[in-house]
């Protein structure tokens, strides 16, 4: 007959030779079972759908393609549909979620494209106005599709299908590195006198000189930093939409 296990063992001394184990921190994942999210794959991937969908009737409809892929609108069409493939892919397959500086790039952008459309380009009290440009009906259909449509479906996938507290003050300048830097270094690479060399008015330099230019764009960049800071706040005090209630 053998002796009874005690209840409470003694700690025992470690093994010379060995080292201990720290203590580590188990992940939720391997506690919480994953989640398939397929109404908010379905979401994204309709959006993704209309981003392309957008992007497509603009280089179709819009003259050269070199020259409609260099718009800031296409460009951020283009990757927040990607991002929103990728996005609907992990809903779907209960992967961890994209990081917070991918998707609140792609939103940033896509929000930034609709407001300086809406703001600048399109407003006739601005001296920086387009509108009085002639365009076709798809044309049309395409601004509103990437300067309207688009960036509500990815606003509304930010603030009723994204957990909270993603994005992070340190993307804010990393955000903002891309579009300034393209659309300024294009125009310096064309030859002078290249037509539609400097796609937008306030960063026309032979029109406004470099002084212009640069004010201008310090200008746009201090209101798209606000902007960004704006969008990181938010997405830190607005509550949880994918809680579970207990």
């Amino acid at each position: 007959m053998t002796a009874p296990i005690p209840r409470d063992l003694p700690d025992l001394p470690p093994i010379p030779g060995h080292r201990a184990l720290l203590p580590s921190v188990v992940p939720a994942t391997a506690v919480v079972t994953p989640v398939r999210r397929r109404l908010i794959a379905s979401f994204r991937l309709l959006t993704a759908l209309l981003a392309l969908t957008g992007v497509t009737i603009a280089l179709v409809a819009g003259g050269p393609v070199m020259k409609t892929l260099s718009h800031f609108t296409i460009q951020s069409g283009i990757l927040l549909a990607l991002v929103m493939i990728a996005s609907a892919r992990c809903a779907w397959s209960a992967h961890h979620p994209l990081p917070g500086a991918v998707t609140g790039a792609a939103l940033f952008y896509a929000g930034t494209a609709g407001l300086v459309h809406h703001l600048l380009l399109t407003d006739a009290a601005n001296p920086f106005s387009v509108s009085g440009s002639a365009g076709t009906g798809w044309q049309t259909a395409a601004n509103h599709i990437l300067h309207t449509a688009v960036p509500l479906a990815a606003a509304l996938d930010w603030l009723l299908l994204t957990v909270p507290g993603r994005l992070h003050l340190r993307h804010a300048p990393v955000w903002l590195l891309y579009p300034l830097a393209f659309t300024l270094a294009r125009g310096e690479l064309l030859l002078p006198g290249t037509q539609d060399r400097y796609l937008y008015p306030f960063l026309d330099v032979d029109q406004h000189g470099f002084k212009g230019v640069l004010g201008n764009a310090l200008l746009l960049g201090l209101a798209l930093y606000a902007l960004a800071v704006l969008l990181i706040t938010a997405d830190h005090i607005r509550p949880n939409p994918l809680r579970r209630p207990r």
